[in-house]
């Protein structure tokens, strides 16, 4: 773990302020996904404050660590990190899905900070086997991380690459599932059943760690055992809520991606003051 000194209450603090951030910039353009990006905050928040080895000011250094958000509709959460990390500019975020900016509704590399442009889920995972496979070829210490939607996990895709993954023993990889449970305008479990779910990713050959996505003391320890697991990749299945920290959007399928009116933006700014 590198990690920037940051204590456990000074992350959920941050976390906090990005939550705010999210509300901003999906209520300014009306548009976007504050439902995923909010229940995947705290993961971010813990990755880019306490572990990920990664520099504002070299973006694409070589040695850098890598982090591919294969839900990328939920680029919101990305950006509102990305910013309070550095990589650009707190006042671009008031340009998310404008023509012409850095801020997409889908994370593209062209923004800094990004390292794989998304758009059609299932894909994140196997463009992380990459990543971490060209480490190895390399002989490069660098690590790669790959946040996946739950229900990112009916694509055949995701589960090709984790075949690939265990195949090349790339204990340099870990994947994280934002399991909230929810998928578009639905429930996942209405969609396609997923459970056993880490049952199977042990099948596929992976360490399978649970963890409470919205504890941060526990995320940071999930990555720690996925760090010191060497017999081959791991994943972290972190339960967390969509909407997570907004009352009425919570565990709510109708916020994946609907942006708040203003009388909810109103009523959200004053539960995350």
């Amino acid at each position: 773990m590198v990690g920037t000194g940051f204590s456990v209450p000074e992350l959920e603090s941050i976390a906090k302020g990005l939550r705010r951030d999210i509300f901003e910039m999906t209520y300014v353009v009306s548009s976007g996904h504050p439902g995923g990006s909010l229940s995947e905050i705290d993961l971010l928040t813990a990755l880019y404050f306490g572990i990920l080895d990664v520099d504002p000011n070299e973006p694409d250094r070589s040695d850098r660590d890598r982090f591919i958000l294969s839900k990328s509709h939920a680029s919101p959460g990305l950006y509102a990190v990305l910013s309070k990390r550095g990589f650009f500019p707190h006042e671009e975020l008031t340009s998310f899905r404008a023509i012409e900016s850095r801020l997409q509704g889908h994370a593209h590399v062209m923004t800094p900070g990004v390292d794989m442009s998304g758009g059609s889920l299932g894909q994140g995972l196997s463009f992380g086997v990459g990543c971490a496979l060209a480490a190895k070829l390399g002989s490069e210490a660098y690590r790669t991380y790959v946040l996946i939607g739950d229900g990112e996990c009916d694509e055949g895709q995701v589960w090709e690459a984790a075949m690939s993954a265990d195949h090349y023993h790339l204990d340099n990889l870990t994947a994280i599932i934002d399991r909230n449970g929810i998928q578009n305008d639905r429930f996942t479990s209405d969609v396609m059943k997923l459970e056993p779910l880490a049952d199977k990713w042990k099948a596929f050959g992976w360490r399978v760690i649970e963890t409470d996505g919205h504890d941060m003391e526990q995320i940071i320890c999930a990555v720690g055992e996925a760090q010191s697991y060497t017999a081959g990749p791991s994943v972290i299945i972190a339960k967390t809520v969509k909407g997570k920290g907004v009352s009425f959007m919570e565990n709510n399928p109708a916020f994946h991606g609907s942006p708040p009116n203003k009388e909810q933006y109103d009523k959200a700014l004053i539960e995350l003051n």
